[in-house]
């Protein structure tokens, strides 16, 4: 097979590969009613090669999102259930004994996939969540010394609920650093709810995405002539220096105890470029960093607690930071 063309018969070339990512949205629009910022998000994530949390409450079509973007972009995806009794070994697979040939074969976890949606991943302790974040960094799993690479492109989704805590293990600002985003799922407007139920009452079935015509429009050669479209997108020093300067005065702000590591820094910095990219452009402005700039940091920072009690938000806080902070001309 030519390596530029892939299954759906897209080419490598960045200006189809932009179209084909744009189409996503529309495509996705069959199976989901109004999330277009999450659809955005996780094409983001994609073109960075990072992950993703999702938070929301349950019934808001974070699964549903997640499985109408593999179809439409033909990937492989797997959902894991996170729950107290779950181990590591459920996740990235363990080594099985074959009587036939009296060895031990390995037998891979669903993160062997290419999106993986791990539901409500604060209901798991501690030990479960670190498999699943070593795999997420590392990009491979290793058993019994054995390290085996995961596919490309890899893409976890991770789901927690904001409002019910009883029962969970919330994840340390250590490991909520290692997403790339947190997206925010809001329940739907009234128009969107009605409808979604409209859609249902006319026979809409959730779990059969090829009848409500979710179609690939992109495929992995899209994918990667996108990313490698990111990677050439120009960032000035000015740019940069104001990526510098947001992240910290994160580290300076009284209402926060943590601010933005450099990482958080990186990340916006890539971010902001897959933007830019996507709105065709092949350098980065201030607004790209605007853009990008509440979903990239939102988890890497951590409220004061009496900030909290007065219903400070790390949202607000960013917002704040993105008003004072001097924008380049």
């Amino acid at each position: 097979m030519d390596p530029t063309t892939d299954n759906a018969g897209q080419t490598g070339d960045p200006g189809t590969a932009r179209d084909a990512l744009e189409a996503l949205r529309a495509e996705i629009a069959k199976a989901v009613v109004g999330q277009d910022p999450a659809v955005t998000g996780l094409v983001v994530a994609l073109l960075c090669r990072g992950h993703v949390l999702l938070e929301g409450v349950p019934g808001v079509a974070k699964t549903l999102l997640v499985r109408a973007l593999a179809a439409a972009l033909e990937l492989d995806t797997k959902r894991v259930q996170f729950t107290p009794d779950l181990m590591p070994s459920d996740v990235t697979g363990s080594l099985v004994y074959d009587t036939r040939s009296a060895e031990f074969s390995f037998q891979p976890g669903p993160v062997f996939t290419n999106l993986l949606l791990a539901d409500e991943i604060n209901r798991t302790p501690p030990k479960t969540q670190s498999s699943l974040l070593e795999a997420m960094e590392e990009r491979q799993v290793t058993v019994d010394g054995t390290p085996r690479p995961l596919p490309d492109p890899f893409l976890v989704a991770a789901t927690q609920n904001p409002v019910e805590y009883e029962g969970t293990y919330p994840l340390p600002e250590a490991q909520l650093d290692r997403f790339l985003l947190k997206l925010t799922i809001p329940l739907p407007s009234r128009q969107d709810e009605i409808d979604v139920l409209t859609r249902h009452a006319e026979g809409f079935n959730p779990r059969d995405l090829h009848a409500a015509g979710v179609r690939p429009v992109a495929g992995r050669a899209d994918l990667e002539a996108a990313r490698a479209a990111v990677a050439k997108t120009t960032i000035s020093p000015e740019i940069t220096a104001y990526v510098v300067d947001i992240c910290r005065a994160t580290r300076e702000s009284p209402s926060l105890t943590l601010g933005v590591s450099p990482r958080g820094a990186t990340a916006l910095m890539a971010t902001a470029r897959a933007w830019a990219w996507l709105t065709g452009r092949d350098y980065v402005i201030p607004d790209d960093v605007k853009a990008l700039a509440l979903p990239t940091l939102r988890h890497r920072v951590q409220l004061r607690p009496e900030a909290e009690m007065e219903g400070v938000t790390a949202d607000s806080v960013i917002n704040a930071i993105l008003a004072h902070v001097p924008v380049p001309r």
